[in-house]
């Protein structure tokens, strides 16, 4: 740190609370964002924190001036969290930064038009970062993390304020989307549900009139949920709107949507094309797609060991493990092609025998009652049509489409 004279830091501290009670006299949202931006680590907030840790007594800055003292409960708390962001106290940090955005709040339901809106994004955003990093500062120091849960408790006081009629109500998704990422950081979606339900019921709110980033992430988390909750169909509407609405240069976040959609659009029967997996860096989708093209058991398997950890940590693991039966329904598919081809009077009637051959020729060794079984799931999941002859261990397969398409809906619906 550069050394900083008494009169420098009281040059710096006093410019900064001028510019803050200038943004909000003359309602400038864009310079009162960029005062609020702790994350952004910014120069000028940086050499501001320096002369208050230097000054010590901003507090006295404050109360000389009418014009500051007016915000003076807002600023005290700002200072101290700022103070102690500087020092890497962040514990202390968030702390006082609640205390700043209770009050920031309060006043921002007293101001009747919306003008600080995308201000009280920044302190909504600011919150939540701020809570994840004073968690972890907890958790090395062996103490239970506790922050982030509060962060969520205010952002949804900050959802309750907005969540009225007049022009505010347009910051509601916004901080929606703040508290669907607090949640899943916590492990705590089912927390979701009742604020998807006042976004979804509530006559105040017209979906259309949110703005677009807002609503691509809300589809995304939302299209997450339906994911959780084996509702594919649902998750492949709410994905397929984040991804056609996403922001075409933000590569990163389609990506992140892809990682879910793919799962989803795998469990309906929609293979995607190679170059969508290179082009977004999806290598763990590749042997995964080929499995499914070519029939082949094993190798989706394998797929799915070798990239447990990553499956199993975005949720999707449990929706790729029940691609296996799509994968025997192409082996079936290519089994009955090759017959056709060699017996074209028999094509319909596969033998059990020979299915397990095809297995064995994959080293995946079974009996003829695991094949059974299989058969007949396959049937009763629609996947085949026919029947199974158990006495002739065979199967007999529909003359007329054997193996129906998925058609875009879930196996078994």
């Amino acid at each position: 740190m550069a050394y900083v004279s008494m009169g420098e830091a009281h040059r710096r501290i006093t410019e900064y609370l001028n510019r803050f009670c200038d943004a909000v006299s003359y309602q400038d949202s864009s310079t009162l964002c960029r005062l609020l931006s702790f994350s952004s680590n910014s120069p000028p907030l940086l050499s501001l924190a320096d002369a208050l840790n230097l000054f010590q007594d901003a507090s006295s800055l404050i109360r000389q001036s009418d014009k500051f003292s007016e915000y003076g409960e807002i600023l005290a708390h700002l200072f101290r969290s700022l103070q102690s962001y500087r020092v890497g106290n962040l514990v202390e940090a968030y702390l006082a930064f609640e205390k700043f955005a209770n009050a920031f709040v309060q006043e921002f339901r007293n101001w009747e038009s919306a003008w600080a809106l995308e201000a009280l994004y920044v302190v909504c955003y600011e919150i939540r970062v701020l809570a994840e990093k004073a968690d972890k500062e907890l958790t090395s120091n062996g103490k239970s993390p506790e922050k982030l849960k509060a962060a969520g408790s205010l952002l949804m006081k900050v959802f309750g304020v907005l969540a009225g009629k007049g022009p505010k109500r347009v910051g509601a998704l916004y901080v929606t989307c703040q508290l669907f990422k607090t949640y899943f950081k916590l492990g705590t979606v089912n927390l979701c549900r009742s604020v998807i339900r006042s976004i979804e019921t509530a006559r105040i709110f017209d979906f259309e009139e949110f703005p677009r980033r807002d609503k691509v992430t809300y589809m995304y988390y939302t299209g997450r949920l339906e994911v959780f909750n084996e509702n594919f169909p649902a998750a492949d509407t709410k994905l397929s709107y984040a991804l056609q609405y996403c922001n075409p240069k933000r590569e990163r976040n389609i990506r992140m949507i892809l990682k879910y959609l793919i799962p989803v659009k795998l469990s309906i029967g929609v293979i995607p094309k190679d170059e969508l997996l290179q082009n977004y860096n999806l290598h763990e989708y590749t042997k995964i797609v080929q499995a499914l093209r070519k029939g082949d058991l094993r190798l989706l398997r394998h797929a799915l060991q070798e990239h447990e950890d990553r499956f199993l940590r975005s949720g999707v693991y449990l929706v790729l493990e029940k691609l296996e039966l799509q994968v025997y329904q192409r082996l079936m598919k290519k089994i009955y092609i090759i017959q056709k081809q060699s017996d074209p009077a028999r094509a319909h009637q596969l033998k059990l025998e020979v299915i397990a051959k095809a297995l064995r020729w994959l080293k995946m060794d079974m009996d003829l009652d695991e094949v059974e079984c299989i058969m007949t799931i396959l049937i009763y999941k629609n996947l085949v049509k026919g029947y199974l002859a158990h006495k002739s261990k065979v199967v007999v397969l529909s003359k007329q489409d054997p193996f129906p398409k998925l058609n875009g809906k879930p196996v078994g619906s």
